[in-house]
């Protein structure tokens, strides 16, 4: 069986609940489509929903044996993951 090309995915600027319904429909997309790979180094704010979206998005990736990462996390992102206690959470799929 062929590998799955990686969907990559970039985070904007600010990922908010205004962001929320396009961001979650893309990442659909992509976990249908195999592999993903999130780029949040452009992101200067993030919610909470946000952040446990992406966690969501992992679990259904993982489901389905699919890699999922964050690659090259903004220190916006790092510090919201540690502020609310989610970097263990966070561990397997930040990468860079």
């Amino acid at each position: 069986m062929a590998k799955s090309q990686v969907q990559s995915v970039a985070l904007p600027r600010i990922v908010d609940l205004d962001a929320l319904d396009e961001i979650r429909d893309t990442l659909l997309d992509a976990l249908h489509a195999g592999p993903v790979e999130i780029a949040a180094d452009k992101v200067e704010r993030v919610s909470t929903n946000a952040l446990f979206m992406l966690l969501s998005a992992a679990a259904t990736a993982q489901k389905a044996s699919f890699e999922f990462s964050i690659i090259s996390a903004s220190d916006a992102v790092r510090a919201a993951i540690a502020k609310l206690g989610l970097g263990d959470a966070f561990a397997p799929v930040l990468k860079g």
